[in-house]
């Protein structure tokens, strides 16, 4: 249409989110769907942190708060940042939205200027490139393969650093793979950064509690603590606390930068929701021993997961340190046919042949910026992914 902006041109819609309505509407239709697209835990939120926001209520605590978040959860952030991260932020260097989508989009359109690149590892989360878009600067991917563990190595990312090179966007354990730094590794990234001081880091840190086996979780500040004046440290209670919906991210990083995010929020969204705010306080102070438990469950679905598509003729599926996302590789499967006809030549005409003939939803690779791959999200029931690996070895055995 032609009153619609040139800047709405250059994005499109999130294939994560097409890929779960897609499959609620042929459920509604009455296809027999399982749904793997979907990226967030299939448990509750746990009843304490429920509790507050319902205190909250009753208290009366429906009002506006301060743009970018209200004191107390302000506070409670701080006292998280210093326990498990080792990283002093005040107040003032704290930033609250209404997600972690938010955080991430608020430091993007307060800081690029056209021109200005973004080196984001690819697979990446599926709205890093275009949010990137959307505030003017250009997208540089970085491909960081099943060879090297899906982990951007420090020549690559060398190799990726110009003079216009503004932030690098870091996420582990990552969204689509699972696949985690440990601190060697993310050191050695370190070291790299640090040779280049005009190239910030936005460190996404969204999936830090839900680690697997002896794998350690550390942050870019944390490794290298002279890039803390250059890092936003980002999170949210969106995963590890079950809470997608309530929509509360946060980041801490330096008091010029998280004043420039609390002015592009407070001529948006304005506070986030005030209620959620509470219950955050809560999920972030309160006991912490449901993350363990929850843990095990993830575990043990991550291990049935792999096992079961490393069965499948044609797919590799690496161990993931994190998440709840496995990305196998489906190499073996391309330029087979499938038993509906189907020829398979992407992995975007795998995914769609494997949902219209096996009833299984998957997010094809390309949407995340390395093919040919899948995304499985395991955060559903021991039984539906149990079918749905089934299902998908089934596939695979049938192509011709």
């Amino acid at each position: 249409m032609p009153f619609l902006s040139e800047t709405l041109a250059r994005v499109k819609p999130s294939p994560t989110i097409a890929v779960s309505t897609l499959a609620r509407e042929l459920k509604a239709a009455g296809k027999d769907v399982i749904g793997l697209g979907a990226g967030e835990p299939d448990f509750d939120t746990p009843d304490h942190i429920k509790e507050a926001a319902k205190r909250a209520i009753d208290a009366g605590h429906t009002k506006y708060t301060a743009p970018d978040g209200m004191p107390e959860l302000k506070a409670a952030i701080s006292r998280k940042f210093a326990r498990d991260n080792g990283l002093e932020y005040t107040p003032s260097q704290i930033s609250v939205g209404s997600g972690g989508k938010q955080i991430l989009y608020n430091a993007l359109m307060a800081t690029l200027n056209a021109g200005d690149e973004v080196i984001i590892p690819a697979p990446y989360w599926v709205s890093y490139p275009d949010m990137v878009l959307l505030a003017g600067g250009r997208p540089v991917i970085v491909e960081a393969g099943i060879e090297t563990g899906f982990r951007l190595t420090p020549e690559a990312l060398e190799a990726a650093i110009t003079p216009r090179t503004k932030w690098l966007i870091f996420n582990s354990p990552s969204n689509p793979t699972g696949a985690g730094y440990s601190r060697d590794q993310l050191k050695a990234l370190t070291d790299v950064l640090m040779r280049h001081p005009h190239v910030w880091v936005m460190s996404d840190d969204m999936y830090e509690h839900l680690t697997f086996g002896d794998f350690e979780f550390c942050t870019p500040a944390e490794v290298e603590p002279a890039l803390y004046h250059r890092t936003l440290t980002c999170n949210g209670v969106s995963k590890a606390y079950a809470m997608t919906g309530w929509r509360i991210g946060y980041a801490g990083g330096p008091e010029e930068l998280i004043g420039a995010m609390r002015k592009i929020q407070s001529q948006s969204t304005s506070n986030p929701c005030t209620i959620s705010q509470w219950a955050a306080v809560e999920a972030l102070d309160g006991p912490q021993d449901f993350i363990r438990e929850n843990n095990r469950i993830f575990e043990r679905r991550r291990d049935l997961v792999v096992a079961m598509l490393n069965e499948a003729e044609g797919i590799e599926c690496p161990l993931p340190d994190g998440a709840f996302y496995v990305y196998p590789s489906i190499r073996g499967c391309i330029g087979k046919t499938s038993p509906a006809g189907v020829k398979i030549t992407d992995d975007e005409t795998f995914a769609r042949a494997l949902l219209e003939e096996k009833g299984v939803a998957v997010v094809f690779g390309a949407a995340f910026g390395l093919s040919p791959h899948f995304r499985v999200s395991y955060a559903t029931s021991d039984e539906a992914l149990k079918e749905a690996c089934t299902r998908i070895r089934d596939f695979c055995a049938q192509l011709r």
